[in-house]
């Protein structure tokens, strides 16, 4: 005859429970990052639309593109990873031209104005073949275009 159980738990059990909660959690974890990633990125999308039409507003009133984020009142929106939005001015600007974003043909982006996210790393380059860049939410096509750098 096996001898009476007390009610609690044997260490084989506990180890097993555990070992089954471990592996759950390896599966989970970075299903979850690469959700909270992608959440991201669609709200940067959603944020360079925004003041994409916010700069359309203010060129169809003053007839002329916002020298800066900041005569639109945009300034000090930031993006998902807390760094505030990227905007250069191309259209009528001289000193852009160097600046622009540049697709893997190194052909500018966009005749207009850039605007974009340096991503989750914070670091960007012109050319969107830069790996720095790989990671940045680009408006290109003159708007026509807004999504993840590698995307485009």
């Amino acid at each position: 005859m096996l001898p009476e159980r007390s009610g609690g738990y044997s260490l084989i059990e506990l180890m097993i429970a555990i070992a089954i909660l471990s592996i759950i959690a390896a599966i989970a974890v970075p299903s979850y990052r690469a959700m909270v990633y992608n959440a991201q990125i669609v709200s940067a999308m959603a944020d360079i639309k925004q003041i994409s039409n916010e700069i359309t507003i203010f060129r169809m009133t003053n007839r002329r593109f916002p020298a800066s984020l900041q005569e639109i009142g945009m300034d000090g929106k930031l993006d998902p990873w807390g760094r505030p939005y990227q905007y250069l001015l191309i259209a009528g600007a001289e000193g852009a031209k160097g600046h622009q974003r540049k697709d893997h043909n190194l052909v500018p982006l966009n005749s207009d104005y850039d605007l974009y996210s340096l991503g989750r790393d914070g670091e960007s380059s012109p050319p969107l073949t830069a790996q720095q860049s790989h990671d940045d939410i680009v408006r290109a096509n003159n708007g026509g275009f807004v999504g993840l750098a590698t995307n485009y």
